[in-house]
């Protein structure tokens, strides 16, 4: 899958040396095209974490290869020399809290990533306005976080996943916090902007409400990765 938007080959990552030393993964194996959604699935312990730490260039692998978005960011050694702008620049993280920043307002907390990455000001904010429109929150964009229902939050926290174009998000059980309503409401959103933005995203999750959704699942137990289809429930 050389168009893939994430292609993981032979992932590895160790922890300690010698007889102390964990394998945290295996041998993991996983593939998302631009505009998919797939889910991530497994027991706490399996590897969830420690895969998604390594996708998001937050934990070096020991072995292996990423590329993300076509450029391989990882072969045996990061290949990226900012690793800070990669994960600015290259990857959204959409979290179970959508961790806005309290005292700025909607439109600058997803104009702020970019602002940061160099673009005028009047660009982000044309940009965060343009995503707020998307995900039918432009409403509320002179609103400060605290004044957000948990729903409007969230949907912001997409957009700022969005902001810089990133080809991956990864989302870290994104509906954990959401009654079932709201759950497949994100679901929706996620699937709507990834076919939209060609953006391929891994959602991390336990929540059963949203597993029907999912037209393919990656199982990861010990450390090793599984593919089966799914449902493909229709949103």
């Amino acid at each position: 899958m050389a168009d893939a938007g994430i292609l993981i080959e032979g992932l590895r990552k160790r922890y300690g040396q010698g007889e102390t030393a964990v394998d945290a993964l295996k041998d993991v194996n996983m593939s998302v095209l631009p505009g998919e959604v797939v889910g991530l699935i497994g027991p706490s312990g399996s590897g969830k974490s420690t895969l998604l730490k390594c996708l998001g260039a937050v934990t070096e692998p020991s072995a292996g290869r990423m590329v993300l978005g076509g450029e391989t960011i990882y072969d045996g050694r990061w290949k990226a020399r900012d690793l800070r702008a990669l994960r600015r620049d290259r990857i959204g993280f959409v979290f179970q809290a959508p961790y806005l920043i309290p005292f700025l307002d909607v439109t600058d907390n997803v104009a702020l990533l970019p602002m940061l990455a160099g673009r005028p000001n009047a660009q982000a904010r044309a940009r965060a306005l343009e995503l707020l429109a998307a995900l039918d929150v432009a409403h509320r964009a002179k609103a400060q976080p605290s004044e957000l229902s948990g729903g409007e939050q969230q949907r912001v926290s997409i957009a700022r996943a969005l902001a810089n174009q990133p080809p991956v998000i990864l989302a870290d059980e994104p509906t954990a916090p959401l009654d079932s309503e709201r759950a497949l409401a994100v679901m929706r959103i996620l699937n709507q902007m990834a076919q939209q933005y060609r953006t391929a995203i891994i959602v991390v999750t336990h929540d059963e409400k949203i597993i029907p959704t999912f037209r393919r699942i990656y199982q990861i137990r010990d450390g090793r990765t599984f593919e089966e289809a799914g449902q493909g429930r229709s949103l």
